[in-house]
Formats: C-alpha cells, structure tokens, sequence
C-alpha cells in the first residue's frame, strides 16, 4: 500500500528508492470575470455540474485507488465578500476526500480571484488577502491536510492577466506581465508564510506550466534561451535567486521592476520542498520560427515524451528538489490518451533510473475539461468540452454532463494498484537538499 504523503518533517521520504505517489485531479479554472461581449465567466466545477455532483466525483478519485489527489477550492464561493467568509463546500469536499482515504493536495488558487478584489493580483493588498485566505483554511484542516499549493501555474496566471489582457486585470505587454508576475510571486510567499506559521508540518506544493522553447532560426536563438528563462521566473523569484547575476535581472528592470521589488524575494526566500511540473504533449513544446510573411511566430507541435526526460532533467539540475508531475494528458480519442499514459510512464522510470527524484505522476484532468474558449464563444458547454480524462463527458437526453468511463481507467487503475512497480525504484538519488528545507 503506497504510504500518505510525507509532511514536513518526513521529506526524507521522498528520495526513497521507493517513493512514489500516483494521483489524479478535476480541473478547476475560476475565472469570475464576465467577458466584455459574451457575459461569460469560466468556473469549471459549475460548467462540468461538479458543484452538484461532488460526492460522485470524489467517488470516482476513490475508485482509482490513489494515494492523493490535487483538489482545488473555490475563493469566490468561500469569500463571496470582504467580510463574508463561506466554508461549506471545502468542509464537505476536503472531508469527504480524507473519509475516503485520498490525502488532497489542495488546490488554493487556480486563476482566478473574487471579483470584490479590485485589480486582482495587482490590488496592492492582494499578498495580504491571500495570505489571510489560505491561513483560514489551513487552521480548519490543521494537522490533517499538510500539501497546499500557493498557486497554479503563477507563470500561466501572469501571461493571461499581464501580456494577454484576457483575465483581470487586463493588461497586454510585458511590463504589465512583469508586474503581474512579482505580485502573484509576493502573494505565493506570504501565503506560504501563513500556512507555515498555522502548521509548521505544512508542504508548499510549487506547481506551474513547463514550457520547452526551441528554434532552429540562428536570429531567435536569444529569444528562445530568454524565454526558457521566463519559464523560471516564478520559482526563482519565490526561491530568492534573482539578484544582480541572474539573467533575467536586467529585463525586469526594463520592464518596470524596482530594485526593492527583487530585494524583498532576496529577503523573504521560501523553499521549494516539491516542485510540481504541468506538461502536456500538444501544449508544452514551443517552436520559435518566422511564418511565410516574415512575421515572428510560435508553433505547438505535438510532442513524445522526451520532454519530460528534458523537463525533469532541467528542474532537477536547477533546483535540486524532488519533483511530481502534477498535470499531464494527452486530447482526442482514447487510443492517443492511451499510448500517452504508456509513454510518459515510460519516461518517468527512465529519469528514475537516472537518479533524479520524479516522485509522483498525476492524470489531469480526471474527466473531460471545459475549454478556455467557451468563455468567449456562444457555443453551448457541451460543444467546448476536451476528451482528456480518464472518464468521458458524453452528454445524452437524461444526462448533459454524463460521466463515462474509459479503458483508461482501467490502466490507470492498473498503475495505482502497482506502487512504484511501473516506474521502477529510484536509482542513486542524493540526499534531499537546501530546496527542501
């Protein structure tokens, strides 16, 4: 039987030659922000009925056998207003998850914030707010829920709100990107604060996107190697490694940081005991190219599972900490969802057997997603709905978000019931390091 997760004091445990921790996860985008033509917002446990079907949800996690699972909870619905503090739906849902054995990696922001929050990340309370938020909810799970995530995917989170301007607070360049950034990184260090001054056994769960850039243009070598470094920023600025000497220090303060900005991250540095790595096969590889008019482009090409032989091999030479897959899927017809899982574990056992600590591996999403275009589009949910879980969502006349399962979950099952069978035990890890302290 796989052992629950380690808290604090048990980090030891994560480079155990048998550590491993398989786990799944329901997708939970809130993006409370009405869009300025549609009126849509995008809260994927009200698109996909999860508010309603909660309990049967969690029963299928159970169902999988894992060990844990990444849950996220709502802010909006918890914190409707400043002053008005609702905690019913993480009381039933968190519970529920312990009653049944799962350990929940919880999930505290996924995107989006309560809309009261003016300016969202960039409200100039915003660390505060957050702050507060996460200690509320660790105190009411304290000693019982010891995995907290500050925040999915901050760099994801600042391109969307700051370079995109298509989530608050709207901003479209880079120094807005930039100032999102160092905001959503100070929040992620006071909450981590908080978390650890209510239950010093709490393990801050660092999760973000992956990206790879690549070019074979000579002319954007620069810009590929800059935006790797990019992918970077969000840990390297909680883990106070940008000082003068990092690459990326000049670019920030081009784009509108201050020196004090960098030195609270130099004077407040968190760990970084676990470091989660979302990829996904058709999103993660980025192509740096000039299209047929000349024009500076980036390509997705559907990519093997050498990237997360390359990922891991990055993350583990740069940070020297224990690393999970905490999102990974492939989209389209089960044979691809499939023979992605098989290649993917594969990788996994080889950067095991290469000694570097890839001590988890988690199928996200769970069951069938809502697509970010719904928010913009009229098209009814059913038709945004993306096929990259383990259970289907096959809408029929009794049922619109019917839940269908796969041969998947059977393969899945598979794994979880094998332990660390299928990716081998870890070869030569070192010794836990600063990181994880």
């Amino acid at each position: 039987m796989t052992p629950a997760l380690p808290t604090r004091s048990q980090l030891q445990r994560l480079t155990a030659p048998d550590a491993f921790w398989w786990s799944t996860g329901i997708e939970d985008t809130f993006i409370t922000a009405p869009h300025p033509v549609t009126g849509r917002t995008l809260d994927e446990y009200e698109l996909t009925g999860h508010y309603e079907r909660w309990r049967e949800d969690l029963g299928l996690i159970a169902e999988l056998g894992v060990p844990c699972a990444r849950y996220g909870v709502p802010w909006h619905h918890i914190q409707p207003e400043p002053s008005t503090w609702d905690w019913t739906f993480p009381d039933e849902t968190l519970e529920r998850l312990l009653d049944l054995g799962v350990d929940p990696q919880v999930d505290l922001v996924h995107y989006g914030l309560p809309a009261w929050i003016e300016g969202a990340f960039l409200h100039p309370d915003y660390p505060k707010l957050v702050a507060e938020y996460a200690g509320r909810l660790a105190e009411r799970f304290k000693g019982r829920i010891t995995w907290y995530t500050p925040l999915n995917e901050p760099r994801i989170t600042g391109w969307y709100c700051g370079r995109l301007g298509w989530w608050p607070p709207f901003r479209r360049s880079w120094p807005g990107f930039v100032a999102l950034m160092l905001a959503i990184a100070k929040g992620m260090v006071e909450t981590v604060k908080a978390l650890e001054s209510v239950d010093p056994e709490i393990v801050p769960y660092f999760v973000d996107a992956t990206d790879l850039f690549d070019t074979d243009d000579p002319t954007f070598e620069n810009e590929a190697r800059r935006r790797q470094e990019i992918v970077f920023l969000a840990l390297d600025l909680v883990a106070g490694r940008i000082d003068e000497r990092h690459p990326l220090c000049p670019w920030l303060l081009k784009n509108g940081a201050r020196e004090d900005d960098l030195v609270y991250f130099l004077e407040n540095a968190v760990g970084l005991p676990v470091i989660g790595m979302n990829l996904y096969p058709m999103f993660t590889q980025k192509k740096l190219l000039r299209d047929a008019g000349g024009r500076f482009r980036i390509r997705m090409p559907y990519a093997g599972a050498s990237l997360i032989t390359r990922l891991g091999r990055l993350y583990s030479a740069r940070y020297g900490a224990p690393l999970m897959i905490s999102e990974t899927a492939s989209m389209g017809s089960l044979r691809r969802r499939l023979d992605w899982l098989d290649q993917s574990v594969a990788a996994t056992r080889q950067l095991r057997t290469e000694g570097i600590p890839l001590v988890g591996y988690t199928w996200w999403p769970m069951f069938s997603l809502v697509t970010w275009a719904y928010r913009q589009g009229r098209r009814p949910v059913t038709e945004h709905l993306a096929a990259m879980g383990l259970w289907d969502i096959l809408p029929d006349e009794a049922d619109p978000l019917r839940r269908v399962r796969t041969r998947a979950v059977d393969a899945y099952q598979e794994l979880v019931r094998g332990g660390t069978e299928a990716v081998g035990l870890l070869t030569g890890a070192a010794s836990p390091v600063a990181a994880m302290r």
